[in-house]
């Protein structure tokens, strides 16, 4: 079996534009399919350790739902990942001002942010690997963003089983990025929560949050704490413990983890397993951080692939930057300038034990 990529229409825009579905095969029998309306990755398999494959991630089988709102399932996210506080931040002594889309604060990227935007597609085909390209210029001051900001994605599938994103960007003038992917993970083939699936983060600390979740601007070591997960732990273990402040204002798992980096080389930082199913993802990244997101916010109301999507029925491990970092100057830098390039990949790999 070859690897393959395939192409069929997906549904028209409210503007009349056509978004498409592209299927990618492996000579495994892995099959990823992603639309160029957003970016999304709407179907994801993985075998079982009885070899059996199955879609893991949260989504739905057409277009129309995507439209109506969802919270952002396989999305690629931008400019901005995460919360910016106040939906403000200032760069070179001038304050900029985005839309206030959740709570009191700006979240991943705005009304229109680059989950809602069509994207430009080219289809690669290699020896052992088949792939995306996605392309989009998101002009000077869109969603409050200044510059015009030029983006390539690049969605590969390997034979190893594992899908790589490469997120590059530059810009004409001085701007904030932090570009990540929002796919919500569900090991069991979407048969059940995932408060049994056992989770490995390598962090020492996490970024603490206030009651609208923006960061608090110093870290806290996770040791002796719900959110330690250096060894394996059941997801469902330290999700409720609200006698911890942190697991009360993220309503369970909503933070960002920091990653025990030594390069700024692809590093494996997580590890992901249904026991059940025995289906195993290892994820990988160049970025130094992570939000651990468990769905918590999930209520039902959403359904699709013969699903009911309620409370902590994903689970998000949205590699990135911290959140709030252009208003937080002793964090790692957000800001790309003109004649640098943004560079970050992550990786995505499946198995079975």
């Amino acid at each position: 079996m070859t690897s393959t990529i395939s192409k069929e229409v997906f549904g028209q825009l409210p503007d009349g534009q056509t978004a498409d579905l592209y299927t990618l095969t492996n000579s495994k029998g892995m099959t990823v399919n992603i639309t160029n309306y957003g970016g999304i990755i709407t179907k994801l398999t993985a075998a079982d350790k009885k070899g059996e494959w199955a879609d893991v991630v949260l989504g739905f089988d057409s277009l129309p739902p995507y439209l109506k709102g969802h919270p952002f399932f396989g999305a690629l996210v931008g400019r901005y990942g995460n919360r910016i506080a106040k939906g403000k931040f200032k760069l070179n002594g001038k304050e900029y001002k985005l839309a206030i889309n959740n709570g009191p604060n700006a979240l991943h990227g705005g009304l229109k942010g680059f989950d809602k935007q069509l994207w430009k597609t080219t289809e690669i085909k290699k020896d052992s690997t088949v792939g995306l390209q996605l392309e989009y210029t998101s002009k000077d001051m869109e969603e409050g963003y200044p510059g015009n900001l030029t983006v390539k994605i690049i969605y590969t599938l390997a034979n190893d089983n594992s899908l790589t994103i490469d997120y590059t960007a530059t810009t004409d003038k001085e701007t904030v990025i932090n570009l990540t992917n929002h796919s919500y993970f569900n090991l069991s083939g979407l048969k059940r929560d995932i408060l049994g699936h056992e989770v490995t983060i390598l962090s020492d600390s996490i970024v603490p949050v206030d009651t609208t979740l923006i960061p608090t601007g110093k870290l806290r070591a996770v040791e002796g704490t719900p959110f330690d997960f250096r060894k394996s732990a059941i997801v469902g273990t330290g999700i409720d413990k609200t006698d911890d402040e942190q697991i009360k204002s993220g309503g369970g798992y909503d933070h960002c983890w920091v990653l025990k980096r030594e390069d700024k080389g692809l590093m494996q930082f997580a590890k992901v397993k249904d026991p059940e199913s025995g289906r195993v993802m290892e994820v990988s990244t160049t970025e130094p951080a992570v939000q651990f997101y468990t769905g918590n916010f999930l209520d039902g109301s959403l359904s699709g692939k013969g699903a009911t999507f309620s409370k902590r029925f994903g689970l998000c491990l949205e590699t990135e930057h911290y959140p709030d970092s252009p208003n937080q100057p002793q964090f790692p830098s957000t800001v790309l300038k003109p004649g640098k390039t943004y560079h970050t990949t992550t990786m995505y790999k499946f198995s079975a034990e």
